[in-house]
């Protein structure tokens, strides 16, 4: 059975080019820190707090900007904000809670976008002809690892053509896995 690269993807943000101005000033453009597995996607250099009821967390830009901004945190992390994330698809931000999000050059009040990303993999149409699914399943993915083996359900199938095969999880999952950076996973259907 072929193998899925298994990624951790830490608390981040993605922010509008006007947003970006608002918290970094005019004319202010993203700078690449790291490039990331997904194709032309990158974490900044920038970074931003993230301010809720109970305390603050900073948070790495995810580049490039985007047409709406997005907070994604762990469980964990929302909990310790004192707000509410809601599991949801990247994208699909409607009817989530928001949060203050704090730059060196100003702040905004984001109304709606705060979520706790649903786990996914990443896949181009070959893949998921390969694996024999489709854009919207729902499979599992047994992740192992030394004494903290676990299988991930509830895993959506993303399906573009501009995307590179990986699963990608939280903080929460991660350590709930034991993992240590990447690992690779089994699909199960």
């Amino acid at each position: 059975m072929d193998k899925i690269l298994v990624e951790v993807s830490a608390r981040h943000i993605h922010v509008t080019d006007e947003q970006l101005e608002t918290l970094y000033g005019k004319g202010y453009k993203l700078t690449v820190k790291k490039e990331l597995s997904q194709p032309g996607q990158f974490v900044a250099n920038e970074r931003l707090r993230l301010v809720g009821p109970k305390g603050e967390l900073k948070a790495s830009i995810l580049g490039p900007t985007r047409k709406a901004a997005q907070v994604e945190l762990s469980l964990t992390d929302a909990r310790t904000l004192g707000v509410d994330a809601v599991v949801r698809e990247s994208g699909d931000i409607a009817g989530t809670n928001g949060i203050k999000v704090i730059g060196p050059e100003g702040e905004i009040d984001l109304t709606e976008g705060l979520i706790a990303a649903k786990r996914h993999i990443h896949m181009t149409p070959a893949d998921a002809e390969n694996f024999g699914v489709k854009n919207g399943d729902i499979v599992s993915v047994k992740v192992t690892t030394d004494g903290r083996s676990v299988t991930f359900g509830d895993t959506v199938i993303r399906v573009r053509d501009d995307f590179k095969l990986a699963m990608h999880i939280d903080t929460d999952e991660g350590n709930a896995a034991g993992m240590n950076g990447s690992v690779e996973g089994e699909l199960i259907k």
